[in-house]
């Protein structure tokens, strides 16, 4: 089955700079994959100048007239720029034109036109954000929610940690994924009154609950998926990504102070790169919005065509193997164990 994405070649710091080189990289790469490139028709073919023909066969540009930018408000972004690159992108994928979109431009807006566009699937109440983020095992630790709902309900906590079990499934290929709920201790009695009812509820599913973590675990990678509310997710996230430019700043600080640091850092450089490659975020590009009929990720504004790169083949593999359609199959199931659980009940 081939797979086609649409990307907003438009959105983030970079735009076409970046992803129109990573589209047509990817499309080298995986014969069965094409590419809707949407945005400025004539900036895209001029991108798009130097492609091969083979390449060029599987790529289509969708012109839209307009771009949301990092600083629109949502008003903006969904009423007055009906036919900017990110609503058109995910206009494809409602319209059954592409399995997927991906745009690495304003999140609230991305969000908010996704939902607007596609909806969210039955049994859903809210979508969630969910990302990998780097942990010392090398496989990564899934996350959610980042930052689309900062104040939760207990379901809505049980609601991710379905979301994400299907998503580690299709694209990580992990077969019993585990599940952890971000507390500020691994005791039952400890946390908030939703923490607690989601801790029952988890415990009560047939998801495989390790039970709760707390922030040291999703960098230890003690579980594969760490569940929280939005609030709490985006402050560890931006708290992590604080934290990696502080180190990285520091250990550049340290091995430049003089001469002798400097030959210290040209026999440690093995070490080093080794280190950041395996700290590297580029390689965990690409936020799932989870919850919607129709798949969508979110690149980091600042992606290059490394990180872009990453996002993309994320669309690619939740597409191929129909990540949304397990997750409205799973919910499905969900819904129909309850409704019967209530009419025997």
């Amino acid at each position: 089955m081939s797979v086609t994405l649409a990307v907003d070649a438009m959105g983030g710091d970079h735009g076409i700079v970046v992803t129109v080189p990573a589209s047509t990289g990817l499309l080298a790469e995986l014969p069965d994959l094409h590419i809707r490139l949407v945005g400025n028709a004539d900036l895209i073919n001029q991108a798009l100048s130097q492609v091969t023909s083979e390449i060029k066969s599987r790529i289509t540009v969708v012109h839209a007239s307009e771009v949301v930018t990092m600083d629109d408000s949502i008003e903006v972004a969904l009423r007055k720029k009906k036919d900017s690159s990110m609503r058109v992108a995910a206009e494809q994928v409602k319209e059954g034109l592409a399995q997927a979109a991906i745009s690495a431009g304003n999140t609230g807006a991305l969000m908010a036109i996704s939902r607007y566009v596609l909806k969210t699937l039955d049994g859903i109440d809210r979508p969630a954000i969910a990302a990998v983020m780097p942990n010392q095992l090398g496989r990564g630790t899934i996350v959610l929610d980042l930052g689309a709902n900062a104040d939760c309900e207990a379901i809505h906590l049980l609601q991710f940690a379905q979301m994400a079990d299907v998503m580690a499934r299709a694209v990580d290929g992990i077969a019993n994924p585990t599940i952890g709920l971000l507390n500020i201790g691994e005791e039952v009695i400890k946390g908030n009154q939703v923490v607690k009812e989601a801790g029952e509820l988890l415990r009560q599913s047939s998801l495989n609950f390790y039970g709760n973590v707390e922030g040291n675990d999703i960098f230890k990678g003690t579980t594969n998926i760490v569940v929280c509310d939005g609030f709490v997710g985006n402050v560890a996230l931006k708290t992590s990504e604080g934290l990696a430019y502080m180190i990285s700043g520091l250990i550049k600080e340290e091995f430049s102070r003089n001469w002798i640091s400097r030959l210290m850092a040209l026999a440690a450089m093995p070490v080093l790169l080794r280190f950041k490659k395996r700290v590297d975020h580029r390689n965990y590009n690409g936020a799932v919005l989870l919850g919607l009929r129709g798949l969508v990720l979110k690149s980091h504004g600042s992606a290059d065509k490394k990180a872009f790169t990453t996002a993309l083949r994320r669309a690619y593999e939740g597409a191929k193997n129909n990540m949304v359609g397990k997750v409205a199959d799973a919910f499905m199931v969900t819904h129909a164990t309850n409704s019967h659980n209530e009419t025997v009940a």
